[in-house]
């Protein structure tokens, strides 16, 4: 049944669905790369809280959605900037998340790597590089204790406190010192986070590229890798190239994810994308067809991906993951359209209608059938009429 879906501009055209999702299969453990999805978290829709209250979990929900990307080969990276840590998940519900999907993947057999930050600790003009450790210690040891690998992201405390590069130097070398087992850095930019501006001591990129590799060369032997996130693929190109023997590079460049994947005649990017979310499934098969040395097929089945990708990471680059939660819902992953905080009212109805309009067009969705219906509700919703 066509759909008339609503454009930028207040008129309506009208869209036909597909009636058949895209045909993917499920295979063993990828051999050519490693790759994590970034995992949104489901939110409790009968909750009774305000958007600035305690986050709300859907427990059930949200572990599924964990299986289901597992059960497609797919690592889990978990309490990331997708689960909207600092945009409405607090850090005890961020803790328990990690537990939680922890345990859950001892069970299921997946590979899972969790966030360590600081957002228990709001910085203040009072706030020392030493309060900032203990939060990050204190995050750290809840990943560790878990048997989950660590991924430090980027503070905005340290943000905020740092006076100089010395002072990134000094407080991710004494993380780096005591961590266990080698960790994942994250270098996430201020498109995501405004809050960031200015990591590892400088906005200038080609000099907070140099403090990022200096922190990496102290102590090789504890990076497994660096994610990247700053939508340049030429900087990352020329960053993972500069990487010590050993150390991996994951692409965090939800833009050029496809290139930076594939690789060249130097090197290629691993993955942990926000994108791989709604994608998974497809993601898992273009990898499989990497993994048999066909660069040009596993091309040709991401490349498409990437116009949904970049409409759902346009600016502000921090709400997308309002359009990865609703693809989730129109997917059936979830029986909602709800979102931790109230962000399901971060971006508006030609956002949505585009992003549906383009995931139908990929094949998405395992129910186009479902998918149609509730895309009818919300259409309905906002007053327009079928």
């Amino acid at each position: 049944m066509t759909l008339h879906l609503p454009n930028p501009d207040g008129t309506l055209r009208a869209y036909e669905p597909r009636t058949e999702p895209m045909t993917v299969s499920r295979g063993g453990a990828f051999t050519s790369r490693t790759v994590f999805s970034a995992a949104h978290v489901v939110a409790d829709p009968f909750a009774d809280t305000a958007p600035d209250g305690p986050a709300a979990v859907d427990w059930d929900a949200t572990l599924a959605f964990r299986r289901h990307l597992w059960s497609h080969g797919l690592g889990v990276a978990e309490a990331m900037d997708t689960a909207q840590r600092g945009m409405g998940l607090d850090w005890p519900t961020a803790a328990e998340l990690i537990r939680r999907s922890a345990a859950e993947a001892k069970h299921a057999g997946g590979r899972i790597a969790c966030g360590v930050g600081t957002d228990q600790l709001t910085a203040t003009a009072a706030t020392t590089l030493a309060e900032v450790r203990t939060a990050y210690e204190e995050q750290l040891a809840v990943v560790e204790e878990s048997g989950a690998q660590a991924i430090l992201m980027a503070s905005r405390a340290l943000a905020a406190t740092a006076q100089s590069p010395d002072d990134y130097l000094d407080v991710y070398g004494h993380l780096l010192r005591q961590a266990t087992e080698p960790v994942i850095l994250h270098w996430l930019g201020p498109m995501f986070d405004p809050a960031l501006e200015g990591y590892w001591g400088s906005s200038d990129l080609d000099a907070a590229t140099d403090t990022f590799l200096e922190v990496i060369a102290a102590h090789p032997d504890k990076v497994d890798g660096i994610k990247v996130s700053l939508l340049d693929a030429r900087r990352e190109v020329d960053l993972r190239r500069r990487l010590p023997q050993g150390v991996r590079c994951y692409t965090g460049d939800d833009f050029n994810y496809p290139e930076l994947i594939a690789g060249d005649d130097q090197g290629f990017s691993h993955a942990l994308l926000g994108i791989f979310d709604p994608l998974g499934p497809l993601a898992a098969q273009a990898v499989r067809v990497l993994d048999t040395g066909d660069t040009e097929g596993f091309r040709a089945l991401l490349d498409p991906t990437v116009e949904l990708s970049r409409h759902l990471f346009q600016t502000p680059t921090r709400y997308y993951k309002t359009g990865v939660v609703f693809l989730a819902w129109l997917s059936g992953h979830q029986s909602h359209f709800t979102m931790v905080g109230g962000l399901q009212s971060a971006r508006s109805l030609p956002h949505f209608a585009r992003a549906y309009e383009l995931a139908d067009g990929l094949g998405l969705f395992p129910d186009p059938k479902l998918a149609q219906e509730r895309m009818r509700n919300l259409l309905s919703l906002y007053g327009v009429n079928q």
